[in-house]
């Protein structure tokens, strides 16, 4: 599988006290380990992002753990209240402890 890749859309700009919503995806094909694989007729290991957090300059402001059931290539979209310029950063963790990250700057003025 090719590394996943996540994609992020905050807006780069909001007034103090602003909400605003923040979409994400990230492209993994979320194997549920409940296939066989047609050669072989094993069972293909399960490989799922089983958990997804957005912190804002340290902070959690958003979490959700994934499980087999979700499709592939996860969307997920939250809404968030910006009180200060700061950085939304993005965690995805997979099964086999792999982590991807990625972050967002959002100037308030």
């Amino acid at each position: 599988m090719a590394k996943p890749k996540p994609r992020v859309k905050v807006p780069k700009k909001a007034k103090a006290g602003e909400v605003i919503t923040i979409k994400t995806l990230i492209s993994h094909k979320m194997e549920s380990g409940q296939r066989k694989d047609k050669k072989t007729g094993e069972l293909i290991p399960r490989q799922i992002i089983n958990n997804f957090k957005a912190e804002f300059n340290g902070q959690l402001v958003f979490e959700t753990d994934l499980e087999p059931a979700v499709s592939s290539n996860p969307y997920i979209q939250f809404s968030m209240k910006v009180p200060e310029s700061g950085e939304v950063v993005f965690t995805w963790t997979d099964d086999d402890g792999s982590v991807y990250t990625t972050s967002k700057k959002i100037a308030v003025g």
